[in-house]
């Protein structure tokens, strides 16, 4: 019998450390019901927690929608059963021509809780991780849900004993008709943002602000998040590899191209949404799939190098593309480039509409370091 579903897995941990995964669960018959598909992703990923898995515990999960108005209650009404983590849950249709898709992120030897206002925690040592998952609001405009997302996230930061500038790593931004409703994503990002001493004189946070739809069509923008309390002064820092790529302040957004943090035991680095730019903030080799691939993996290659790692560290890929028509070539050359790396390929244009393809990722790295608890 065909098997339904194929999982794609990275781990990190020896004996003594936490260890922690990413897995990349697809579904691998197209004409499977949506039913049927979701049955077959949520097995697999049991077995994965019975198997290879086996002691860890979910940090956070995203699954892929090629149909959120139609698929996301259904969804829903089973994971709330036994939800264990922040959830994230956006229509980014997968590009193989299946229904679903889901990246989860685990990890062994923590202990979780939720809090009000959406907030879960992952606990242990020194450090407490805390996740958000497809916040939203229904105000007017998406320059309105942004701030209102902004600035009820500063809140519950702030009821953890947290400062957005401080202690977020990471920022998700998913907006539906984004050719259309970035622009107001931007204006109110950059403006709440100076409110919180985050400017070209500071810093900013790691970010990818990419198309996305909620169930709802009201909602425009909607949020995931990673804040770290816990962190000492120099454990966290920020990449900028200026020889390929500029401050994105200087074409008018805020967002870091990539974070380093510092373990005792290990590196962790976060590279934002990625396109093929250049030093001058200018779109390299307009119309052209093969060449912006190229350039956009050499720009990862280069924050990456900043921060010490390569691509044999990255522990997932994410890759957005505008249009369907290039998934051939494009995942012919990552399967070329990146056999064994965890990776999904999801339509979901970028902030430019320029810009073809773009790709975000998280590496993993042995490191000793006595100044830091490990993780």
């Amino acid at each position: 019998m065909q098997k339904k579903t194929s999982i794609e897995l990275f781990k990190f941990g020896e004996h003594g450390q936490v260890a922690e995964y990413h897995a990349m669960i697809h579904i691998t018959d197209p004409t499977l019901t949506y039913e049927e598909q979701v049955a077959a992703l949520l097995t697999a990923y049991e077995e994965l927690l019975q198997t290879k898995a086996a002691g860890a515990v979910a940090v956070f999960k995203r699954f892929f929608l090629s149909d959120a108005a139609n698929q996301a209650d259904y969804l829903m009404a089973l994971l709330m059963e036994t939800t264990d983590c922040a959830l994230s849950l956006v229509e980014q249709p997968p590009l193989d021509g299946t229904k679903i898709a889901l990246w989860a992120y685990l990890m062994t030897d923590v202990t979780t809780r939720s809090y009000p206002g959406g907030i879960h925690e992952v606990a242990h040592g020194a450090y407490r991780h805390l996740w958000t998952g497809s916040s939203f609001n229904r105000a007017a405009t998406s320059e309105y849900q942004t701030r209102l997302l902004l600035n009820d996230y500063v809140l519950r930061l702030t009821e953890q004993g947290c400062r957005l500038a401080d202690h977020c790593v990471r920022t998700w931004f998913f907006v539906q008709n984004v050719d259309v409703n970035y622009a107001g994503l931007v204006k109110a990002r950059n403006e709440v943002f100076v409110t919180q001493n985050l400017t070209d004189k500071t810093h900013f946070i790691s970010s990818t602000g990419i198309a996305g739809r909620h169930a709802d069509p009201n909602v425009t923008v909607q949020m995931d998040a990673y804040a770290i309390s816990g962190l000492q002064p120099g454990q966290m820092s920020y990449l900028y590899a200026p020889t390929h790529l500029n401050p994105t302040y200087e074409y008018g957004v805020s967002f870091e191209r990539g974070t380093r943090i510092d373990y005792g035991d290990r590196r962790h680095v976060f590279i934002s949404g990625t396109a093929s730019i250049n030093n001058r903030g200018e779109v390299m080799h307009p119309g052209n799939i093969r060449q912006q691939t190229l350039r956009m993996w050499e720009n990862v290659e280069m924050l990456l190098a900043e921060a010490g790692c390569t691509y044999d560290d990255v522990a997932h890929l994410i890759v957005y593309l505008r249009d369907v028509a290039d998934y051939a070539v494009v995942r012919q050359m990552y399967e070329e480039r990146f056999p064994n790396h965890p990776t999904v390929f999801l339509l979901a244009p970028v902030c430019r509409p320029g810009w073809l393809i773009e790709m975000e990722c998280m590496a993993v790295k042995q490191v000793e370091n006595a100044n830091f608890a490990a993780l």
